[in-house]
């Protein structure tokens, strides 16, 4: 068995998918957020349950789908602590794994091209990202590389692997799709043969340009592909939005909710609420269920007992996909809905309004973990 392996021509990212056999669960590592459609696509036709996100690093030359694949099937995102993608919920570190099923990948801490920078291990197979090429290496010149680290993460980490392991990076150029970590050892011309100085010089002579996204993408990924629009929103703005009342900021809708002005929707799933946190006085009403993250049939009728006629219903989920879904429904329903921007995950920082977890905290009211 082998990982399913997608590719992305505009940036030439490949995309993995794992599953176990017999209980159909998987993960995604390093999805595109272009290619969103596809993957779902993807996991439908195997009959697959995503359970994880996984980024290998803060991407440069694409936006990741994490964030929107985890609200569309109920998945937990994961990315390498060092990167800094505060989104994510389970934050990585050397030798952490990830199961599913029978299954399981581990995390190895291959930094040089970012200092987070990560590769996975399945079975007889190294998912390397940007770390190891097929005969090359990711480039080190920017967003805290250090071609030292990545001298040794690839001759100390991923070359102590077993020559039979199959190397799956995350990009080519050239139309190749996998190697072996025997092969790159003794051809990598980077490499093979290489004393550390001689490849950093090697990597310092390379000269590439800056990549196309770079100023777009990093952001972005930093909170798993899923814009935050509330930063800098006037506490009293109302953003209008088409087929609902509008967007609106965490803070505005704190405000109307403690002033008893309108009801607040909690639509994540039973099963998110248990692992994330619950908001003690919301109404607890899932968009979607799982398993499956199948619609709720219940939605129409519990969304309209949810608040009396003419108060204000505003829709929170984990990023704002689902909440956005969920107002339009309550707004065909002849409800007034609202969406709050960003998502929930918790927040275990009193102190702030964003934690561990990312998302927002309802300033000033409680909240509790499962």
């Amino acid at each position: 068995m082998q990982p399913i392996q997608l590719f992305d021509p505009a940036s030439s990212t490949y995309t993995y998918v794992i599953f176990d056999e017999t209980t159909r669960e998987a993960v995604i590592v390093d999805p595109v957020d272009e290619q969103l459609e596809r993957d779902l696509g993807t996991l439908r036709q195997y009959g697959l349950k995503l359970l994880w996100t996984v980024e290998t690093h803060a991407h440069a030359d694409h936006i990741t789908s994490a964030g929107l694949l985890a609200e569309h099937t109920g998945a937990q995102t994961a990315a390498p602590q060092a990167c800094g993608i505060t989104t994510a919920a389970m934050q990585l570190v050397d030798g952490d794994e990830l199961r599913f099923g029978s299954e399981v990948i581990k995390a190895l801490h291959t930094p040089g091209h970012t200092a987070g920078s990560m590769s996975f291990l399945w079975r007889d197979h190294v998912l390397t990202g940007d770390s190891l090429l097929v005969n090359g290496c990711g480039r080190t010149d920017f967003q805290s590389g250090s071609a030292e680290d990545m001298y040794h993460s690839l001759t100390q980490v991923l070359f102590k692997l077993a020559d039979t392991t199959t190397v799956w990076p995350g990009h080519d150029y050239q139309g190749r799709t996998h190697s072996t970590i025997g092969s790159e050892r003794v051809g990598n011309p980077r490499l093979a043969g290489k004393s550390v100085d001689a490849f950093k010089a090697i990597m310092a002579a390379l000269h590439l340009p800056k990549p196309r996204r770079i100023d777009e993408a990093v952001p972005a990924n930093l909170t798993s592909g899923v814009r935050h629009d509330a930063d800098g929103m006037d506490a009293h703005t109302v953003r209008p939005a088409p087929g609902y009342a509008g967007d609106i900021s965490p803070a505005l809708a704190c405000a109307w909710w403690q002033a008893g002005e309108a009801v607040l929707v909690d639509v994540r799933t039973d099963a998110e609420r248990e692992w994330v946190g619950f908001i003690p006085g919301a109404v607890a009403l899932a968009w979607k269920q799982w398993p499956g993250m199948a619609m709720n049939p219940a939605f129409d009728e519990e969304i309209l007992e949810a608040g009396p006629k003419g108060s204000k219903l505003v829709m929170l989920c984990r990023s704002g996909v689902r909440s956005i879904a969920a107002a339009k429904r309550a707004t065909e329903l002849g409800l007034q809905a609202y969406n709050i921007l960003e998502g929930f995950e918790g927040d275990p920082d009193a102190q702030a309004h964003r934690g561990k977890k990312g998302g927002w905290r309802l300033q000033g009211l409680p909240w509790r973990q499962g």
